[in-house]
């Protein structure tokens, strides 16, 4: 019996050194907690380190503007990535512009996708006790519109511009901050607004609606429909968002928020996000990360009362719906393409690497 314990420590020690490298350690960086991206991020961890796969050490708050370029570089293996800031960074403009489009491509080039959502609705919004009387009269007035840079920035002033025909500077005062100081500088008074992308519910608004009654908006009919409109949500990194109102009042049923449409749906763009990795990304390790992703869909859309409306990829890639394939030109990791396919789901070949 002696024997037989003193070889099963051996054997325990023996196989110890190979079930400890067995499961990777991966770096990412996301938002900050309370949005969407940071709900997968996190849920994705939690059923990447159950299975075995891999254990994610998780910055919170990240400007995502940075965590793409450190993804393109090779410093971080992970990130959430508006879909716009890899098109940016591929022609080193906006706030790639220190980098150069030489540069920028071939940082961009270096980006892969393991797989995509649009969870994140623009919505415009104040206190009720505010001086706003009209959503398309806002000269004057000082409205949250992101923080200092990056995807969430160029959404939220497009928002201000669709709505009132103002652009930042020009007729209104944007305010921007970190995003982990965005409750803060709303619930502190500083502004008269705020437009921000957001999952459903926030966890955001929730906590700013938590400080006086809120009221938030869709973007009306007539100019979801204009020229400019339709731009606006064909843009690169943009892709159509589009819920029951009665669904998006449930999401916020016990909390002092009122939601304003026109219609009988809440209307407007979603920010289209991927999941990006290095392109030298392991592919089994790919592989096994997406195919833990599609056999976890349950646990991404029932962990959270947001779940149902995370929009992500469980389904077929044909490009288009995921917002790339068009003027945003992104490749999915080849691991990512097997994991899908092995799971019965089509591929568009424009995300073929």
């Amino acid at each position: 019996m002696t024997r037989n314990v003193l070889l099963g420590a051996i054997a325990a020690l023996a196989f110890a050194p190979l079930a400890a490298t067995a499961q990777a350690t991966l770096t990412a960086e996301t938002t900050a907690p309370g949005s969407t991206p940071h709900y997968i991020d996190t849920t994705l961890a939690a059923i990447l380190d159950s299975a075995g796969i891999a254990t994610v050490q998780i910055t919170e708050g990240a400007t995502l503007t940075n965590s793409v370029q450190a993804v393109a570089e090779g410093r971080l293996d992970m990130a959430p990535a508006p879909l716009i800031l890899p098109f940016l960074l591929a022609r080193g403009i906006g706030p790639y512009s220190g980098i150069g489009p030489e540069k920028g491509a071939e940082l961009a080039a270096n980006i892969r996708v393991l797989f995509f959502n649009a969870a994140s609705g623009q919505v415009f919004g104040h206190y009720n006790g505010s001086s706003i009387e009209d959503i398309r009269d806002l000269e004057g007035k000082r409205i949250w519109n992101g923080p200092p840079r990056g995807a969430a920035l160029t959404s939220g002033r497009a928002m201000v511009q669709l709505l009132s025909g103002l652009k930042d500077g020009e007729g209104y005062e944007g305010i921007q901050n970190p995003w982990p100081e965005t409750v803060s500088a709303i619930t502190g008074g500083n502004a008269d607004a705020w437009t921000i992308p957001e999952g459903l519910p926030s966890g955001r608004q929730i906590a700013i609606s938590a400080a006086g009654g809120t009221t938030l908006y869709d973007i009306p009919s007539d100019l979801y429909n204009s020229e400019l409109g339709q731009q606006i949500i064909n843009a690169p990194g943009h892709a159509p968002y589009s819920v029951p109102v009665e669904e998006y009042r449930n999401a916020y049923a016990g909390s002092d928020i009122t939601i304003v449409t026109d219609d009988d749906t809440f209307d407007s763009y979603a920010t289209a996000f991927g999941q990006i990795v290095p392109a030298g990304l392991d592919e089994e390790l790919a592989y096994n990360i997406v195919k833990a992703v599609l056999e976890g869909e349950d646990r991404f859309l029932k962990g959270s009362p947001r779940g149902p409306f995370l929009f992500m990829s469980f389904g077929d890639i044909d490009g288009k719906s995921q917002g790339v394939c068009g003027a945003v030109q992104l490749k999915m990791h080849p691991g990512a393409i097997r994991a899908y396919e092995e799971a019965g789901h089509t591929v568009a070949d424009c995300v073929r690497p």
